[in-house]
């Protein structure tokens, strides 16, 4: 087969084959949609700054409650006519927009979605730094960072080359903090919804921001118990917010790290969500032993992230979070086959891959630290 495959696409290679294929009625419309799909790859970063700058001006916001003619646009966004003009053409082309008689304009199916959606929108923001770091790709994948955003943005990655990251103040860990709570609910809803807690009476949450994941736990199950550990800055802010929403009874956060220093004991049940995959493995291997020895015999573990080669977003593993992470300066994406081996190394057994709604956000692998 791997003969075929080479002559085949040799053949799609010659330009004579290409004019041909072009011009042949039932070949025409599959060389229509490859070139439609190269096209898309080439001008996808002017597409993602569409989207940014219709962010920006709270476009979906301001059509939340339905279409609005150009002119009604225009006393809204403070932008020259000719530019909002520009803005909302390129809109309705890539579907975030339709155009409606009398020149109205509103929200489609694909854009109704963001409208309040913070998790999203934080990110499509965030993501300006992201594309300053891809500006030169070969630099980025010989290992140059040296100016590179991302590297900059997450603190606990850049300290290790001065301060240690138990040292991170709680002003140097706000605006990555703040981040990863609103967006932190894409993949908690996956989880809740996988699992239910019911049995459980105490959960650690490892590397658990400023406990938007335990805000919910909390108000869907009474009477559990919450320790939250994290980095000792992002500790201080969880700790302050649980005490502004009257869970400081019911949940603490304890600063350290969790590389090096003993977690929290007493504990039946243990998260990691979106922790693992900006680590090595060599990291991700003291931590997952790190998280056994602190369950309790019986106890278990949740992990949830976005898995590399996840049926139907393969896009989505390799080469978002493989660019992300690199640009960001550690870890890699792994497949549910990679991340099974680390647990099973750990001394986790039964490992089973739970049902997840939207595997594009993450997938969960449920498993059980061995009674005694």
């Amino acid at each position: 087969m791997e003969i075929f495959f080479d002559w085949r696409n040799r053949l799609i290679a010659s330009p004579s084959f290409q004019r041909w294929a072009t011009r042949f009625p039932l070949t025409r419309w599959l060389v229509k949609k490859q070139a439609s799909d190269i096209f898309d790859l080439m001008a996808g970063f002017v597409y993602t700054q569409v989207l940014l700058a219709c962010t920006q001006i709270n476009l979906f916001d301001i059509l939340a409650k339905g279409a609005l003619s150009f002119d009604e646009l225009q006393q809204q966004i403070p932008l020259k006519p000719a530019g909002l003009r520009r803005l909302l053409d390129a809109a309705v082309a890539i579907e975030l927009l339709v155009k409606r008689s009398e020149d109205r304009y509103a929200l489609s199916m694909k854009s109704a979605p963001l409208v309040g959606n913070i998790a999203i929108l934080d990110m499509v923001k965030h993501h300006a730094d992201f594309y300053r770091d891809l500006a030169d790709p070969i630099a980025l994948l010989q290992g140059d960072t040296s100016s590179a955003s991302l590297n900059e943005y997450w603190p606990y990655i850049t300290s290790e080359k001065g301060a240690a990251p138990e040292n991170l103040s709680a002003e140097k860990v706000a605006a990555y903090s703040k981040l990863m709570a609103h967006t932190q609910s894409l993949v908690t809803d996956e989880i809740i919804d996988a699992y239910s807690m019911g049995k459980h009476q105490t959960v650690l949450d490892i590397g658990g921001g400023q406990g938007a994941f335990i805000k919910r736990l909390a108000a869907r199950y009474p009477h559990l118990q919450f320790k939250l550990f994290d980095i000792p800055g992002v500790a201080e802010l969880s700790n302050a917010h649980f005490k502004d929403i009257g869970l400081s009874g019911r949940a603490h956060a304890i600063g350290g790290n969790f590389f090096q220093d003993p977690l929290p004991r007493g504990c039946d049940l243990a998260t990691l969500v979106r922790v693992i995959f900006d680590h090595d493995d060599a990291r991700v291997k003291q931590l997952l032993a790190n998280v056994f020895d602190a369950l309790n015999p019986g106890g278990t573990l949740l992990l949830a992230e976005p898995m590399a080669e996840t049926k139907g977003f393969e896009a989505m593993g390799h080469a978002y979070f493989g660019f992300y992470l690199l640009a960001m300066g550690r870890g890699r994406p792994r497949t549910e086959i990679e991340i099974r081996r680390l647990l099973g190394d750990a001394g986790f057994t039964g490992i089973q891959l739970l049902n997840s709604y939207m595997p594009l956000n993450a997938q969960i692998l449920q498993c059980s630290k061995p009674t005694l």
